[in-house]
């Protein structure tokens, strides 16, 4: 199993038990490409990006990462154990 496959994509954290596969480019924008996150990083990307945004980035997680409301989350979250779940706030 790769590095990927074990980590998130987003928050690099274990996976747990629930695991979402995130579309890098959008499947409504014609996006094939996913990568493996937790449901609570898929809720929070989705809840500060829209769809046309998340096309632009693609695979570039730095981007991502560069958006404040992400930024903080991911630091928040990194103590939590895999299958943490709580509600997400959109920033916008």
């Amino acid at each position: 199993m790769s590095e990927t496959a074990e980590t998130c994509w987003l928050c690099h954290r274990p996976l747990g038990r629930r695991v979402q596969q995130h579309h890098t480019v959008p499947k409504a924008k014609r996006g094939r490409e996913t990568v493996p996150v937790h449901p609570i990083c898929h809720r929070a990307i989705h809840a500060n990006f829209t769809n046309a945004e998340l096309a632009r980035i693609g695979t570039d997680r730095a981007r991502i990462l560069a958006n404040e409301a992400i930024a903080r989350f991911v630091a928040w979250v990194a103590d939590k154990p895999p299958d943490f779940h709580a509600p997400t706030r959109s920033a916008r």
